[in-house]
């Protein structure tokens, strides 16, 4: 693949480093900085759908769980019929039913409790779940702390046998609340390589060097189109897959943490930078990088 146009556009937008996988063979990579973890902020959010994904095959939790039983504990005194209604599946779409974004980046350090959990459950639930996208780090902050309660130990160390040491992850570092919570919202550190990886596993239908990660039902669902969004192009929203052009998926992280998953032409396009306007980095991936494949 010639990069050459696509770093003429791309070279003063932030853009760090940029890797392409085709049909299993690594056809372009280049670095404008040297390949280190990163946050890669709202990518991480994928990687917790994947260990919903794995803990719903393990018999840990169900989609369909009330989260009035999922979280019995953490309930505010008087939880309205909206939280009632709300299921672990509500958790993944963005359709919570609350009425404001919360978790967000700049409000963590604000807040004075330190029990997140059941601070997120008494937030406003305004709407129905299911009906109202509101792009929220309540629900994918409440669907990893579920896996790590069911499982009995933090994210990190419950992927580490079953997602990261298989894809050639050695332990990350992960965002945690102040009880020590991993944050499955964001805060995940990875490298450019390893969140193609990801990428590629995706690719595979949770399949990696011959073994089954992530279920393959588990993969199509999360990356189909579950809901529709308030963004002016809309693509549709999985369970913490983003869904865009040509069919495509992606995890995707603020400032453009990107690994994009063309499954009909069996490529995946991963992007890591410090990019405060993504319009125009995602315009020389389509334009520059998407018709090569």
């Amino acid at each position: 693949m010639d990069l050459q146009k696509f770093i003429e556009r791309t070279g003063a937008a932030g853009i760090l480093g940029v890797m392409v996988t085709q049909d299993g063979i690594q056809t372009a990579k280049h670095l404008w900085d040297e390949e280190c973890r990163r946050n890669v902020y709202s990518a991480s959010k994928s990687v917790t759908s994947a260990a919903v994904g794995i803990a719903v095959r393990e018999g840990l939790l169900s989609l369909d769980e009330k989260l009035t039983d999922a979280f019995a504990r953490d309930l505010p005194e008087h939880p309205g019929g909206y939280l009632r209604a709300a299921t672990v599946r509500d958790l993944l779409t963005m359709c919570l039913g609350q009425e404001k974004p919360e978790l967000m980046g700049a409000q963590r350090p604000l807040y004075e409790q330190e029990d997140w959990v059941k601070m997120s459950l008494a937030f406003p639930f305004t709407c129905p779940p299911g009906t109202k996208f509101v792009y929220n780090n309540v629900g994918p902050y409440l669907a990893g702390v579920l896996v790590q309660r069911r499982a009995g130990c933090d994210l990190v160390s419950y992927l580490t046998p079953r997602l990261f040491a298989p894809l050639g992850i050695s332990r990350p570092t992960w965002e945690t609340d102040p009880l020590g919570n991993t944050f499955g919202a964001g805060g995940l550190f990875l490298t450019l390589s390893e969140l193609h990886r990801f990428g590629l596993l995706y690719l595979q239908n949770g399949s990696f060097n011959g073994r089954q990660l992530i279920p393959k039902e588990w993969v199509a669902e999360s990356t189909g189109r579950q809901v529709s969004t308030d963004r002016p192009a809309d693509y549709g929203y999985g369970y913490l897959f983003w869904r865009g052009p040509y069919d495509s998926f992606r995890a995707d992280g603020k400032y453009c943490q990107w690994s994009i998953v063309f499954r009909e032409k069996r490529a995946v396009i991963t992007v890591v930078a410090e990019c405060r306007d993504g319009r125009p980095l995602m315009d020389a991936v389509l334009e520059e990088l998407y018709p090569q494949l």
